[in-house]
């Protein structure tokens, strides 16, 4: 499957943002969807992860109750919408995707067990 990120750009703190990742290739339903973030200088790190079917969300500590997940399967798409966003939400967002079978239960967080990746949108929230 292909991902191609998009819709970052420059807002003030305390605005929004939707990212879209759009999918092809494969049957996107397949697929367990997630996005992270690297922010200049430091690691990437996990954002929010949705299931093939959209029935279970997860959200890292740092964006919980702001940022909300979502996909529209019939449209090969997932969306991040981002609320009340921080100076510190700036970073490089990436779109990953992955439909392996898992070994344990967090595995959604390790950006290893994703196997395709976008290019990254830059999202930068000024202060």
């Amino acid at each position: 499957v292909q991902l191609q990120a998009s819709g970052g750009g420059l807002v003030q703190a305390g605005g929004s943002l939707r990212l879209s990742c759009a999918a092809s290739g494969d049957t996107f339903s397949r697929y367990g969807v997630a996005w992270f973030r690297e922010a200049p200088g430091k690691e990437r790190e996990f954002v929010a992860m949705i299931r093939l079917s959209g029935d279970r969300k997860y959200y890292a500590d740092s964006v919980k109750g702001r940022f909300t997940i979502s996909r529209d399967n019939a449209k090969n798409m997932v969306y991040l919408q981002m609320n009340s966003l921080k100076p510190e939400d700036t970073a490089v967002y990436y779109c990953a995707a992955d439909s392996g079978t898992k070994t344990y239960s967090t595995w959604y967080r390790n950006r290893h067990e994703y196997h395709y990746w976008g290019q990254g949108t830059e999202v930068t929230v000024s202060s």
